[in-house]
């Protein structure tokens, strides 16, 4: 099975006060094309961190991270953002949607930065559909209910076809209907663009519904359930 993840001996530190805290201690995982993982874990566990370094959003203090078998720990930060522009689809809980936009103007705006800007409208239209928002397309997302709007997130995420989608407490803001829909909303974007979907969760509905869940503890990994697809 093709790697989209892996990291080698992973470390993050943060320097604290004179000394170095250790968030992240030697991290060795793979995650394979089209799988759907969970990584869990109390608060402070460093889930959150560890998603911010296979995004290319923070810088590792030792160690390596490959997506998609490029070594993205060595790449300046033009070729950082041109990789997240193409292989990496970030959802977070907060949505982070402009509101005065519609739905399909909000999933259109990542391929303004792509270099391939053609069949924005028609792919955005697609995956929208897709996502059985079809009616609201053209409705502002401030209109939206919490789970549409992170459906509209999620489809944003996809629009320029990425290998990986990063998804940090999708279900956070969401009541136990609209959190429900996300789930949905998730297993049916691996089942029809066969895209990696990794989760940050403290939700175990979400966590127990992926093929595996990975727990880190004190920013270790502990445990690892579940089988590959």
């Amino acid at each position: 099975m093709r790697e989209v993840i892996r990291t080698v001996n992973l470390y993050k530190r943060l320097p604290i006060g004179g000394h170095e805290l250790e968030i992240l201690h030697d991290i060795n995982l793979s995650i394979y094309d089209g799988e759907m993982v969970a990584i869990v874990g109390p608060s402070g566990s460093g889930k959150s961190t560890l998603m911010g370094l296979i995004g290319g959003l923070d810088s590792v203090s030792s160690g390596k991270i490959f997506v998609d078998d490029i070594d993205i720990t060595g790449l300046s930060e033009r070729k950082l953002t041109r990789l997240r522009n193409e292989k990496i689809g970030f959802v977070f809980q907060t949505f982070n949607l402009i509101p005065t936009l519609t739905a399909l103007e909000n999933v259109m705006l990542p391929r303004q930065f792509s270099p391939t800007r053609s069949g924005a409208r028609e792919r955005g239209e697609a995956l929208l559909e897709m996502l059985n928002l079809a009616d609201q397309m053209h409705s502002t997302t401030k209109r939206l209910s919490g789970g549409e709007q992170q459906r509209v997130a999620i489809a944003r995420a996809l629009i320029n076809e990425p290998a990986l989608l990063l998804c940090d407490e999708p279900s956070g803001n969401l009541d136990t209907v609209s959190t429900a829909i996300v789930i949905d909303a998730l297993f049916q974007v691996r089942s029809e663009t066969g895209t990696t979907v990794v989760v940050v969760t403290h939700d175990p509905i979400l966590a127990n519904q992926m093929d595996r869940r990975i727990e880190l503890v004190d920013g270790e990994i502990v445990n690892t359930e579940g089988t590959l697809v």
